[in-house]
């Protein structure tokens, strides 16, 4: 299987909300994914996030997302927001490709670290991380607020 990952264009974004609605899905919480394509597209154009994808063919099959922010004690950071390889695709090293492409980005522009959530009972997505030598911590709680 040829697998070709880059960085996402603007043409890509139907295909990352649709990802995104897969993630909502498979996290058993579809209802919750209320952000359109047009967000997505405005927020991508005014470089809110950043995107790589994963190709077989000219399908993409895979996405992982994510923007800079900072570490008040580290410096630069990567925050991985979401990270998803179509359920027909995994396991076929797509989810290595875009972790590395994404690892690769966060040392060329010069980040401290890169931080993400995962759910505590998603046990594939934790071993991922566990065998990519990722600390998972298990003490920070977190908190948001809606508008």
């Amino acid at each position: 299987m040829d697998i070709h990952v880059r960085k996402a264009t603007l043409s890509d974004i139907p295909a990352i909300h649709d990802l995104v609605r897969e993630l909502a899905v498979y996290e058993k919480a579809e209802e919750e994914f209320i952000a359109s394509q047009q967000e997505y597209q405005r927020d991508f154009m005014d470089d809110i996030f950043r995107c790589q994808v994963a190709e077989v063919g000219d399908i993409v099959v895979g996405m992982i997302l994510y923007y800079m922010t900072y570490s008040t004690w580290k410096g630069r950071m990567l925050y991985l927001e979401d990270f998803v390889v179509k359920e027909a695709f995994r396991q076929k090293g797509i989810g290595q490709q875009l972790f590395d492409a994404f690892l690769t980005e966060a040392r060329e522009e010069g980040c401290r670290l890169v931080k993400w959530q995962v759910l505590d009972w998603n046990e594939p997505a934790v071993r991922f991380y566990e065998k990519n030598q990722a600390t998972i911590e298990k003490e920070w709680w977190n908190g948001k607020i809606f508008f």
